[in-house]
């Protein structure tokens, strides 16, 4: 076994790293592109729509758009920026040196990968899948949609597997690789919310995958699955569809919750009011989350029994929803708020998720939903939920693990700026839709007619997505700005926070720890601070670290996959130039291969000697 690293390029090492730091960052990268891709959709469409009766974007092309954007939203931007601060922050939070399978780690980001860009190769076979992010069938169905509905099909399958893979790191990882004295009830809030997630992952990309299949076999190889012409049930892809899709939500939204725990107590200089009552009310969100999907079905006709057990179910999600809220008002009350950009995107967030959430209980009520159902006051309520919740949590997220990232801050003028733009921005564009969808405008319609009293809203609705735009535009700035100009940190700690991640020195060293910390509490940097000398004590005696090897295996599997999934489009194809199942079968065969080749070849890693983790502990003062 080697006693160090072989060198490698930049590039070289950034495509084989299975340090779960670096693929952090290259999930927030990968995320962040897909956001700007899917967020320029929704300002085409928000100009076709500036005015009654335009012509900037062509009905079929709205639709591409608005089949894209949800898609690439909530699958490809979404779910990989959470998962990008879900590897960075999770084991320097429990006190691990990597995830548990550092390999499966890799595979499961390229694996994402490929699958996001072979959604996104449909462009140029005759354009994206236009049947909603939904893909309800028989619009879904061969005799309805193009080419690009395969792609959607094959492309959110292979991504699926890159999400399950990772959610089952997460789990193991949590469960198995804690420091000493971290018990599950000293976890911090974020770590909690993970591990849910992951659990929900695990549950809810089952039924997903198990739809696409039979998606798939309808579309590619004559199933009957979803026709009812031939004994199928088209209701029953909509149950699939949102018994994942219902859980979906809580797995992008509970992250965000455990983000803004650890932004809110930071700049709070308080503990996480009810912490215990917090757990739980997750435990609780994620196990009702199952519980509610056909509130999204009540104009289906499934009969008032069913509607109303559906209805109350999802009333009585908004109770521990409610905990959690006014736990997050308790730590800010009495406390020694900062208000830096971090803060004020964390506390932005609360009135703005508790809007989305009273929205959410009045769609609850199925008789209600028969009016608001298609229209753009359900488009409102989602964007409050998503964007208000989610996007908001991110960017809080981002200003306050960006100095452990990257070792300097983002410019707070820039920031705050940034914030505020964006924060009018937003309300500019989606409180305006809830009157829009009062006012009985049909959501995903390409154009409208003039003089129906829509003309105005629709024109303010568009300016707030222009602000929108230039926010991120903004925040780009500032990161070029800032890795340039930014304050630098050398600091471990530069907010005084309370969390493990902030014991350890910036940048953070490959190994993380030089020894494994003892756990003495919950939030244990900040016990420290107070009964101890302000660090961590170690659990183990200094020694040497063993450590994974990179390996290109992980990127030349995705590789396979990709062309395994192509080959399957190609069945759809006129006249494809080679066989589509030499392509399917060769693209399959590289992905087994690699597997093969992974379990037969010895790869035992390396270990770092005493030497130098005793050097890089005197040039960086401290654990």
């Amino acid at each position: 076994m080697a006693t160090h690293k072989q060198e490698k390029s930049v590039v070289w090492d950034w495509l084989t790293t299975v340090d779960h730091k670096k693929l952090g960052i290259m999930y927030l990268i990968a995320g962040a592109l897909f956001f700007v891709k899917a967020g320029v959709m929704a300002l085409f469409m928000r100009i076709q729509l500036m005015y009654p009766q335009m012509d900037f974007l062509s009905g079929q092309t709205f639709n591409e758009f608005i089949t894209m954007h949800g898609t690439i939203m909530l699958f490809l931007a979404a779910t990989p920026l959470l998962f990008g601060f879900m590897n960075f922050v999770i084991p320097l939070q429990i006190g691990a040196r990597d995830v548990a399978f550092p390999f499966v780690n890799a595979l499961g980001f390229w694996i994402f990968m490929a699958g996001g860009l072979l959604l996104s190769t449909s462009w140029f076979f005759g354009g994206g899948p236009d049947a909603g992010w939904t893909a309800y069938v028989p619009l879904s169905s061969r005799d309805y949609a193009g080419l690009g509905l395969d792609f959607y099909v094959l492309g959110l399958q292979v991504a699926g597997i890159g999400t399950l893979v990772s959610a089952i790191n997460f789990l193991v990882t949590i469960v198995n690789m804690r420091a000493p004295g971290m018990t599950m009830m000293r976890l911090p809030l974020f770590v909690w919310t993970s591990f849910v997630t992951s659990t929900l992952i695990l549950f809810a990309f089952t039924p997903l995958a198990a739809g696409l299949a039979l998606l798939m076999l309808d579309r590619l190889f004559d199933g009957q699955f979803f026709i009812p012409s031939m004994g199928g049930n088209a209701v029953i892809w909509q149950h699939i569809f949102w018994i994942f899709g219902h859980p979906e939500v809580y797995i992008l939204v509970l992250p965000a919750f455990g983000i803004i725990s650890e932004v809110i107590p930071a700049f709070s200089r308080k503990r996480l009011f009810g912490y215990t009552a917090m757990v739980f009310a997750t435990m609780i969100i994620a196990f009702l989350g199952f519980m509610v999907w056909a509130h999204h079905m009540f104009t289906v006709g499934m009969g008032p029994v069913a509607n109303s057990i559906f209805a109350v179910a999802t009333m009585t999600i908004a109770v521990p929803t409610g905990i959690k809220i006014f736990n997050w008002l308790f730590t800010m009350w009495g406390g020694k708020i900062t208000f830096n950009t971090a803060m004020l995107f964390a506390s932005s967030f609360v009135p703005t998720f508790v809007l989305g959430g009273v929205t959410g209980v009045m769609l609850a009520m199925a008789p209600v939903d028969y009016l608001y159902h298609d229209t753009y006051f359900v488009v409102a309520h989602f964007h409050y939920i998503i964007v208000g919740g989610i996007v908001l949590s991110l960017f809080a997220g981002l200003f306050y693990w960006y100095p452990k990232m990257f070792g300097h801050k983002l410019n707070e003028t820039l920031g705050k700026l940034f914030f505020w733009i964006f924060y009018i921005g937003f309300h500019l564009t989606f409180f305006i839709q809830h009157l829009l969808g009062l006012m009985g405008m049909p959501r995903r319609v390409y154009t409208y007619l003039g003089d129906q009293g829509l003309d105005a809203f629709n024109f303010i609705s568009t300016i707030g997505t222009f602000f929108m735009s230039t926010a991120v535009i903004i925040l780009v700035i500032n990161i070029i700005y800032s890795a340039y100009k930014g304050e630098r940190v050398t600091v471990a700690d530069p907010w005084d926070a309370r969390t493990l991640e902030w014991s350890i020195p910036t940048p953070v060293p490959e190994y993380n720890f030089a020894q494994t910390p003892q756990i003495r509490s919950l939030d244990p940097l900040f016990y420290e601070k107070v009964h101890g000398d302000g660090t961590m004590k170690p659990a183990e005696p200094l020694g040497e670290i063993h450590m994974p090897n990179g390996s290109i295996l992980p990127l030349i599997m995705a590789v396979g996959l990709y062309f395994a999934g192509f080959g399957f489009i190609m069945l759809n194809m006129e006249n494809p130039l080679i066989s589509p199942w030499i392509v399917a079968v060769g693209g399959l065969a590289i992905t087994f291969g690699c597997m093969f080749i992974r379990s037969v070849k010895e790869d035992h890693g390396y270990h770092i000697p005493v030497e130098t983790i005793k050097a890089d502990l005197q040039s960086k003062g401290g654990n």
